[in-house]
């Protein structure tokens, strides 16, 4: 049983990710799978989103998803509370010239009603399972509705409570890890570079419920349902011809009960009435 207060958990967080905030493009940046699932994100966004739209991004990392993003002509307001990753992400913007596209904030998403640059935006934009990072995500849903424009969406990347591939590995007696999401309600706990902090998993409905009075349910897809996830290392390199398969199926199926429900994660867009 867990229960780190909401606050230090974010402390917690915030130092395991400013720790890895260094290596962090040079652990990622290079892995298939992870490029296949940015790629999916990425994809699944700009079939919603109009030219020149702006973007509130949502634990934005290193920047590689702001930067891709302004790289299209999007204008980007980029936030974290890690001020390791803000510091990459600000070099990064310079490195590449776009430092009139995207823009950076250090806040918590847990005190959006805090950002200095309150917009309104065309999207709020959430990838990889940041939000998963906080027990608090109904009070994070419940301050899109003013950050947005009308007809804005909001794109989230989230942990669901069950993953398909996850709960295989009971077969190679990996039973803590098989059983994690099951018994998560208050928590548990995730581990990067020295640090640990709590982790919380949603399915679908909980967003769909906190947010069904004011925003409509556009997409929905799971994402490493059929396709490993990118902790099965290698795998891409390994198996090629396998792996090209299982894109293709994952294609196929990616929107259709239950495979939208039963990924590693699962991404879920939402239009404001």
């Amino acid at each position: 049983m867990t229960g780190t207060a909401p606050h230090i958990n974010e402390q917690f967080a915030e130092a395991a990710f400013s720790n890895q905030s260094v290596v962090f493009d040079e652990l990622y940046s290079g892995d298939t799978i992870i490029s296949y699932k940015r790629k999916r994100v990425r994809d699944h966004i700009l079939q919603y989103l109009n030219p020149g739209a702006s973007i509130l991004e949502l634990n934005s990392g290193t920047g590689e998803d702001a930067l891709f993003f302004a790289k299209k002509d999007f204008k980007v307001h980029a936030t974290d509370i890690s001020k390791g990753m803000q510091q990459q992400l600000r070099e990064k913007v310079l490195r590449h010239g776009v430092q009139q596209l995207v823009n950076n904030e250090l806040c918590s998403f847990t005190q959006l009603e805090q950002l200095v640059n309150k917009g309104p935006y065309d999207l709020i934009f959430s990838n990889f399972a940041g939000l998963n990072c906080t027990g608090e995500l109904d009070k994070v849903l419940r301050s899109f509705g003013e950050l947005l424009n009308p007809g804005g969406m909001v794109t989230l990347v989230i942990l669901p409570k069950f993953c398909l591939w996850e709960t295989l590995l009971v077969f190679k007696g990996k039973f803590k890890t098989a059983f994690r999401r099951f018994f998560s309600s208050k928590g548990r706990k995730a581990h990067v570079e020295g640090v640990y902090f709590d982790c919380f998993y949603y399915n679908p409905s909980y967003i769909k419920n906190r947010l069904k009075q004011d925003f409509e349910v556009i997409g929905l897809e799971g994402l490493c349902t059929i396709v490993p996830p990118s902790y099965i290392e290698g795998f891409a390199e390994k198996h090629p011809r396998a792996y090209k398969i299982l894109i293709a199926w994952e294609d196929r199926l990616k929107t259709i009960w239950p495979f939208k429900y039963i990924g590693d994660y699962y991404i879920i867009s939402l239009r404001k009435k």
